[in-house]
């Protein structure tokens, strides 16, 4: 048995034991819960003897699980689980594991020594997009009180940060998906921009296949994914052209005759400037940009426009550029233009990834929000979250740097020199991944409370392992915009603790009074309620009791009796005067460029078997026998010129470094471009070669493109940055 990861034996594993919906306990009861991966949060029920999830019927997946979905009981006792805290006496010695007590106080000595000689911000917070709503709220606001740093941010700002910003400005609000899921069951079109849901949420399909069947499915993606194998019309753009494409699909709705006016006239303002900047990019100038014909840009506009029924969707392809946000107003323009946002039967939305991609930006893990998907720098709000909290307004500290740019001040003169880590790992997800491990390497302090030893914990000071979903009650926040409550059915490991319980530990341990930090999620929940009152994402009227009670619970929801608000654009937008924003954006292309030692276009993407940083799927037998290891996607003539063969093991190379992966020779990829997944560790890090260059509005990094080459492999190849 390691000293690091305990393996479950028998027994061990007999002590998880299913509970009912009461938490009555009684064996081989069922539990009705979520799925712990995407956001689609599909609906499952948790059964034991043997522990087992089966699908439940639910709008979202109707029944349906995918692989990850299937086999998401596994992690529960998979062998690589943590049970037990874990420290190094010195940076130089093996984790070992410690008890609560020893890692907690080692924890808060050290972070009110650091706190003391350098100020509160030597400290810093980085979270992530998977934890619970109340997990989400009780890190910010553990970060801004019990610390008082402005340095928290987490790894959503790598995947729904543009989105948001996009939405923010056109609408008012940011809710991805401003409309049930299964509103697409009727749709006549439907354009999907950068979005690969056969393989990313395989049971959302479902709601797209009468639209497939009549003819109506538009999918703009570089790769013939499996997704765009079922369009009636795929547009495969160079990686990095999407704002010139969009600009040229809005050309082509005006010159066609295709612009709702009266939508436009009624329920919008800045068309003209719109317009103005997409006078430029009529479809022919378009199709030499981006490579994709005029011809399919005027019929993918058609489509859209004729149809009785019609929805824009995007998701990550489109999003993670150095104009990523610009992107999104481009495409969202588009939609506006056609007349879509806000009518019924018709919509603009994005897809969310993470578990709580958009419970997670909504309630303060963010450097610059508080929790109601309030600003931190708005007067008023400060005051009421302070109100809320028991504290002064003006002790609560300022925004603080976004994710890429905090991982990278880490252990510097003006930046952190602690780091706290939960839910995340950003030694394989961030951008330049071998410079953040760097940064990591360089502080006083690493601390990663997570499920599982992840590449990030190995180099932590302190490992604290933590409950995950079917061990604790918490809500999500699905992509829909519907909240959701995540129930209890197993016992953790005995000497596991929740994030809250931490939290609450830490806090007191800092000199905050216990009440303040609760343990419980349910009283969590409630405060986080009071807390976002009032504000553009307000759960006030929501409790874990109406959730209990199978109430469908989309946000807002301002009081006890509101029935929540599963279309909030229907009648108005978020702005003051009820309109839509037409945003004018202009096309500028990627921050890198191939050129003759970097010829090719580098993007990087999912695959169906794994999940993010792979750090959970990774430990499931049958997902690795699927896809275990990093493969690079590339046409076979792209291949051949770089001396390579379907099967044999490549380097990937960028300016930022190099890494390790298995050829696989796609004859529908782009000659130009190759894919990497990003799921996996090490030498096979996709994220050894992204560009960490950001957006200047969402600070989003630019993970979709990047200048890159193809190599034959040689015995010991350099990481890139340094050696680990």
């Amino acid at each position: 048995m390691s000293q690091v990861t305990a393996s479950h034996d028998d027994a061990a594993r007999a002590e998880h034991r299913v509970t009912d919906a009461a938490g009555t306990g009684e064996p081989g009861a069922g539990t009705a819960t979520h799925c712990p991966y995407c956001a689609l949060q599909c609906a499952m029920t948790v059964t034991a003897d043997p522990l087992s999830v089966t699908p439940r019927d639910f709008p979202t997946n109707r029944g349906g699980l995918c692989q990850k979905g299937w086999t998401s009981a596994t992690v529960l006792t998979s062998p690589g689980r943590l049970t037990t805290p874990l420290a190094r006496p010195r940076r130089d010695a093996p984790l070992r594991p410690v008890s609560w007590e020893t890692a907690l106080d080692r924890i808060a000595g050290e972070l009110r020594g650091l706190r003391a000689e350098h100020g509160p911000d030597s400290v810093g917070v980085f979270g992530g997009g998977g934890l619970t709503n109340e997990k989400a709220y009780l890190l910010g606001k553990f970060a801004r009180v019990a610390l008082g740093t402005s340095q928290i941010d987490y790894n959503g700002r790598f995947c729904m940060s543009s989105a948001a910003a996009a939405g923010t400005r056109a609408f008012g609000l940011d809710r991805g998906m401003p409309f049930p899921v299964s509103d697409l069951g009727s749709a006549d079109a439907v354009l999907l921009i950068g979005a690969n849901p056969s393989e990313t949420m395989p049971p959302f399909v479902g709601h797209l296949r009468r639209t497939a069947d009549r003819g109506g499915l538009i999918v703009i993606d570089p790769r013939r994914t499996p997704t765009a194998e079922r369009a009636a019309l795929h547009l495969a753009p160079t990686p990095g052209t999407d704002l010139a494409l969009a600009l040229g699909m809005l050309h082509a709705a005006v010159l066609d005759g295709l612009v709702d006016h009266a939508y436009v006239e009624s329920r919008t303002s800045g068309f003209d400037s719109a317009w103005r900047a997409a006078a430029a990019w009529w479809p022919e100038r378009v199709e030499r940009v981006a490579g994709v014909a005029a011809a399919d840009q005027h019929a993918a506009v058609r489509l859209l426009a004729e149809a009785d029924s019609a929805y824009v969707l995007t998701a990550r392809g489109t999003e993670q550029h150095a104009d990523g946000a610009d992107t999104v107003s481009a495409w969202i323009n588009l939609a506006l233009a056609l007349g879509l946002p806000g009518t019924p039967g018709a919509g603009f939305g994005c897809l969310t990834g993470q578990g709580n991609g958009q419970g997670g930006r909504e309630h303060g893990q963010k450097a610059d929000q508080l929790p109601g998907y309030r600003r931190l720098d708005d007067p008023a709000a400060r005051q009421h979250v302070a109100g809320v909290w028991g504290v002064d307004a003006a002790d609560l500290p300022g925004p603080g740097r976004s994710a890429y740019e905090l991982l990278d001040a880490l252990g510097r003169d003006d930046g952190p020199r602690a780091l706290l880590v939960f839910g995340s790992n950003p030694v394989v997800s961030a951008p330049r991944a071998a410079h953040v491990q760097e940064r990591l390497a360089s502080l006083d302090l690493l601390v990663v409370a997570d499920v599982v030893l992840s590449e990030t914990a190995e180099t932590a000071d302190v490992v604290l392992p933590v409950t995950q979903w079917a061990e604790e009650d918490g809500t999500m926040t699905s992509l829909e915009g519907r909240v959701l409550l995540r129930r209890r059915a197993v016992d953790p490991p005995p000497q596991v603790r929740s994030d809250l319980d931490i939290l609450h530990g830490l806090a007191v341990r800092l000199g905050q009074p216990p009440e303040r930090f609760p343990v419980a999620a349910e009283e969590v929940f409630a405060e986080l309620g009071a807390a976002s009152a009032g504000g553009p994402a307000d759960y006030s009227g929501i409790s874990h009791a109406r959730l209990r009670a199978g109430e469908a619970l989309f946000w807002p929801v301002p009081d006890p009796t509101h029935p929540g608000t599963p279309r909030p654009f229907l009648d108005a937008f978020g702005h003051a005067d009820g309109r839509a924003r037409f945003i004018a954006v202009d096309h500028r292309g990627p921050a890198e460029q191939p050129d003759a030692e970097f010829p090719l276009v580098l993007t990087t993407g999912r695959v169906l078997a794994q999940y993010q940083s792979g750090a959970q799927t990774r430990l499931i037998r049958e997902l690795n026998e699927v896809s275990g290891e990093a493969h690079v996607e590339v046409h076979p003539d792209t291949a051949a010129r770089a001396g390579l063969a379907d099967g044999a093991t490549a380097l990937v190379r960028s300016r930022r470094g190099v890494m390790t992966a298995r050829v696989h020779c796609v004859p529908s990829m782009r000659p130009d471009v190759v894919f990497l997944p990003f799921h996996f560790p090490g030498v096979q890090r996709a994220n050894l070669l992204t560009n960490p260059v950001l957006d200047p509005v969402s600070r989003m990094p630019e993970f979709k493109v990047c200048a890159a080459r193809l190599e034959s492999a040689r015995p010991t190849p350099v990481q890139s940055e340094g050696e680990f």
